[in-house]
């Protein structure tokens, strides 16, 4: 694709807009490019004038995305419609399904490795609030992890679409991983893309927070994920980022176990100094670190992932990693 004479990447989502055919003519929104977004740095069709896409088919009336041009119309889990609904119509309990919450995208496969490495075969299901990218499709690491293996099912909610189900909300995304999709362990994070304005309380990473609260009020274990970084230079960022200290401090209202890794060093004392001024509600659980970088290796091979967080790889921001990793590990001790 050519933006003002120069050429581009775009990306299409077929569903929405059909599948683009070189010759085509293609009608662009390049915010992304003109912003320099580091997640989602495409120009995006919007439509293919000449050659519009089939009108929708199949059962379905929720609308996400909704009054937006793009809108679309997708079968939830949830709606009347749907073969789930007597299933998930009174339901009111996860029956003590331990819900990994976490603030950023890039958290979704290293949480997986580590929980995998200690518990091979586990079913993990992927649910996707609004906060980030709508569309799941756009997730390179959904697509890599699925076809991998390591992640059984998506679940998308509130606006967000694309997964293999959707629901209205937070929690009925959550019951319907449980109820329909047997998970044994269910990982919440946004979708890629966080937004954040350097205030306490303006990031989408505040769903984080009300996760905890949804998978505590349906009866599941909620464990929190903690967003650490050494190689951010933002002060707000290093050690604990304000993010995680705000969303369990703050926001989380009910208790969750928060996962601390055993970092070593003056970094480590300064993330365990962080983590000990959380609420008292919250279980602080110290989980072990060592042989996970080896872990996280192998899963980037194993799993045609690419680890990467803000920007940064494995190496550059090793911490991060092995935060989310010991997450995962310490899921893996819960389950019989």
């Amino acid at each position: 694709m050519t933006v003002s004479g120069e050429a581009c990447r775009a990306l299409a989502y077929p569903a929405l807009v059909g599948r683009p055919e070189p010759g085509d003519m293609v009608l662009l929104n390049t915010t992304a490019l003109a912003m320099g977004l580091g997640t989602g740095g495409y120009a995006m069709v919007i439509a293919i004038p000449d050659r519009l896409p089939p009108d929708p088919v199949g059962p379905g009336h929720l609308v996400k995305a909704r009054y937006t041009p793009l809108q679309a119309t997708v079968l939830g889990a949830d709606e009347q419609g749907s073969p789930h609904h007597a299933l998930l119509a009174d339901a009111d309990s996860l029956g003590g399904l331990p819900v990994i919450v976490a603030d950023l995208h890039s958290a979704l496969p290293p949480i997986l490795a580590g929980l995998q490495a200690a518990r091979p075969g586990t079913r993990v299901v992927y649910v996707m609030p609004d906060g980030g990218a709508l569309p799941a499709w756009f997730s390179m690491s959904i697509a890599s992890l699925t076809a991998a293996g390591a992640l059984a099912a998506t679940v998308t909610t509130g606006q967000a679409f694309g997964g293999d189900l959707e629901a209205v909300t937070v929690h009925t995304g959550l019951l319907a991983a449980r109820l329909v999709l047997d998970a044994e362990v269910v990982i919440l994070a946004q979708g890629p893309g966080n937004l954040g304005t350097g205030t306490r309380w303006g990031f989408s990473g505040v769903s984080a927070g009300e996760a905890v609260n949804a998978a505590s009020v349906l009866s599941g274990r909620p464990i929190g994920s903690l967003r650490v970084s050494s190689g951010d230079q933002r002060e707000r960022h290093q050690g604990i980022s304000h993010h995680s200290l705000t969303a369990y401090g703050r926001v989380a209202l009910a208790p969750a176990a928060i996962v601390v890794p055993d970092l070593p060093g003056p970094f480590g004392d300064r993330v365990r100094a962080q983590a000990a001024a959380l609420p008292s509600r919250h279980t602080l659980v110290t989980a072990p670190v060592d042989g996970l970088e080896d872990v996280l290796r192998a899963a980037e091979k194993d799993w045609a992932i690419r680890l990467s967080t803000m920007g940064r790889r494995l190496e550059e921001d090793l911490p991060y990693f092995l935060t989310a990793a010991a997450a995962g590990r310490h899921t893996a001790t819960l389950l019989s």
